[in-house]
């Protein structure tokens, strides 16, 4: 492509331009299913080996199913570079490793993924990395808990799962004031809704499983942006063994051209439902973002907190028959989780408190089926929950993060 900056949807069909190869050139980019490439001298395999001269190796090292899928992520993002890592743990892993190291101090939103929670308050600690936990919604909070030894800030788009949105432009000012990386987790809002980078993070990171693929049928993760952090999140990564395969990195490339088209339906449909869930007497209150200076609209992904505590909540999941009872999310099908005995298991009663999970709140992810049949499940589900009141368990208040 040639010319003037296409916009998002050209570019999630076509890439960011004509990818490096032989002509003719496939529609599709080639699976390079391969752990290793051949050469012909030895010379010729120690300069690539050696960074030398350009090519592949190992795919471990490199791949060129991998390189393609990167570089049509970077021009999503706005990036210099991205890595394509195994998960979206391991691109979280790489990216905080690649910022830190022992005696390290991090500023991190306390509205965090359960995993996030353990990898700081777990494995980095026991490495020797330190964190303290603030808001993200109060960036000055962020700007009295740096330290001598800060050496990053990490904060999710919309936080997963209560949804809270960060307030980005403060992050920002902050990491530019303290001359800080902000790292980003944007898997909630995707490039379609938000562009961290531009609201100065150095590094944005997805858990490609999610909506990115958007399909269920691959694991990686992405950190993209800053080239030299990029670089050592990716010498992380190569270390580690955690980067993604030649198969999911196809599959990935596969789903990013309906990325938009996806985002769009899901989040338009979520913002329907939340208001049905909302009218319902068996919900003591709806979570679902509005849009902001910096975020287009809500995603796929609603919050709704029922009247009668964790038993109404497990009732209301099991009885619900087009939401499919998973751990994951952004996907084509609608997805339902109950995060206080799955992603955030980890945590008790008073950690969950601290955190905003409260025990009836379930977490909705919004597929592509027709909303009106998702509207219908839903209420099927809450009338075998009831009002909620013959428990005497009512709890909660409408949230302040609803909108849409």
């Amino acid at each position: 492509m040639n010319g003037p900056r296409k916009a998002l949807s050209t570019r999630c069909v076509h890439g960011p331009g004509i990818p490096p190869g032989p002509a003719p050139r496939p529609t599709s980019p080639p699976l390079y299913l391969t752990s290793s490439f051949t050469f012909d001298t030895t010379d010729e395999m120690a300069d690539v080996l050696g960074g030398r001269s350009p090519g592949f190796s190992y795919s471990r090292l490199g791949n060129p199913t991998r390189a393609e899928a990167e570089r049509r992520l970077a021009d999503l993002e706005g990036a210099e570079a991205a890595l394509l890592a195994s998960s979206g743990m391991a691109a979280i892993s790489s990216a905080l490793l690649a910022t830190c190291s022992a005696g390290d101090h991090v500023v991190a939103s306390s509205a965090l993924y359960g995993n996030t929670r353990s990898l700081l308050a777990g494995l980095l600690a026991r490495l020797g990395i330190e964190s303290t936990s603030v808001a993200p919604g109060d960036p000055a909070a962020a700007r009295r808990a740096r330290r001598p030894s800060t050496r990053a800030l990490y904060v999710e788009t919309i936080a997963n799962p209560t949804l809270e949105v960060a307030d980005l432009p403060g992050w920002g000012a902050i990491a530019r004031e303290a001359g800080l990386p902000l790292l980003v987790d944007n898997t909630f809002a995707t490039p379609v809704l938000c562009r961290p980078l531009e609201q100065g993070a150095a590094l944005v990171l997805h858990s490609a499983t999610k909506y990115l693929s958007g399909h269920g049928d691959l694991m990686a993760g992405v950190v993209a942006g800053d080239l030299a952090l990029v670089a050592r999140a990716r010498a992380t990564a190569q270390d580690l063994g955690c980067v993604a395969d030649p198969f999911s990195a196809w599959l990935l490339v596969r789903g990013l051209p309906t990325l938009p088209l996806r985002v769009r339906r899901q989040a338009e449909t979520a913002a329907a439902l939340a208001d049905v869930l909302r009218a319902h007497p068996a919900v003591a209150s709806v979570r679902y973002p509005g849009s902001s200076s910096f975020l287009v609209s809500g995603s796929g992904i609603l919050g709704v907190e029922l009247r009668g505590g964790r038993e109404a909540g497990a009732r209301f999941l099991d009885a619900l028959r087009l939401f499919t009872r998973a751990p994951t999310l952004g996907d084509v099908h609608s997805l339902a989780v109950h995060p206080a005995t799955t992603t955030h298991r980890q945590l008790d009663e008073a950690q969950l408190a601290a955190a905003g999970i409260a025990p009836g709140y379930v977490r909705l992810s919004v597929g592509l089926e027709d909303a009106a049949d998702l509207a219908a499940d839903l209420a099927a589900a809450l009338a075998a929950v009831g009002t909620g009141t013959e428990t005497g368990k009512e709890t909660g208040k409408e949230t302040g993060t609803e909108g849409g």
